[in-house]
């Protein structure tokens, strides 16, 4: 029942950026208005993004990694604004998307494919050769380190979106007027960073994959 309530937060957060998008790009003007402006801006910092930690051939990657952006931030907020976990409910608990262990397990294995397949797509099978450098004797913990790094990446944001969620529920408790706003204006900027943080290094997985750097 629990994980039943948390992907319903999860499609909440879906139909969010969903809905927000088509109505910014179902009709775009030749003179943006705010919200186009947003998404533009927004689209362009992902590119930034995407250039700088995978270079020159970053393009085709833009949509992976703004998604993830996207999903985290919106997720992370979800959290952040509304102390989901005061609302008592008679079976299971209600969080934040990036709360679900489920959901944090299926971005780690999301990334670790990006940066297989962008591997393997610009290398070919001389991408597996990384795993034997510098000596064949380091193959176990050449591949050992491509599947934790995405997971510890992913443990690090379930860890401090559980840890803000928690300290907001028990101000709110306990003081519930005034004390709990700083923080959870202080969990919406630690919410952001850890949505950049995420996305950035994803990035940087990948632009690793494919120059063959450790």
């Amino acid at each position: 029942m629990i994980n039943d309530y948390k992907i319903s937060l999860q499609g909440l957060a879906n139909t969010i950026l969903l809905i927000s998008t088509i109505l910014v790009v179902r009709n775009p003007q030749t003179i943006p208005t705010s919200g186009q402006n947003f998404f533009e801006y927004v689209l362009e910092f992902i590119r930034d993004v995407s250039k700088t930690q995978i270079g020159e051939e970053y393009g085709p990657w833009v949509p992976f990694i703004g998604t993830l952006f996207l999903f985290i931030f919106v997720s992370n907020w979800s959290g952040a604004l509304l102390p989901w976990k005061i609302i008592k409910l008679p079976h299971g608990e209600l969080a934040a998307p990036t709360n679900d262990i489920n959901t944090i397990v299926a971005l780690a294995l999301l990334t670790s494919v990006a940066y297989f397949y962008a591997g393997i797509s610009k290398k070919g099978l001389a991408y597996f050769g990384k795993y034997i450098q510098p000596t064949p004797i380091l193959l176990p913990i050449n591949i050992l380190e491509d599947f934790t790094k995405p997971l510890s990446l992913s443990f690090r944001l379930f860890g401090n979106i559980l840890a803000d969620e928690l300290v907001v529920v028990v101000l709110v408790s306990l003081v519930p007027l005034v004390v709990p706003i700083p923080v959870m204006f202080l969990g919406l900027f630690t919410s952001g960073i850890q949505a950049l943080i995420f996305a950035t290094l994803a990035a940087a997985y990948i632009g690793e994959s494919m120059e063959g750097h450790h």
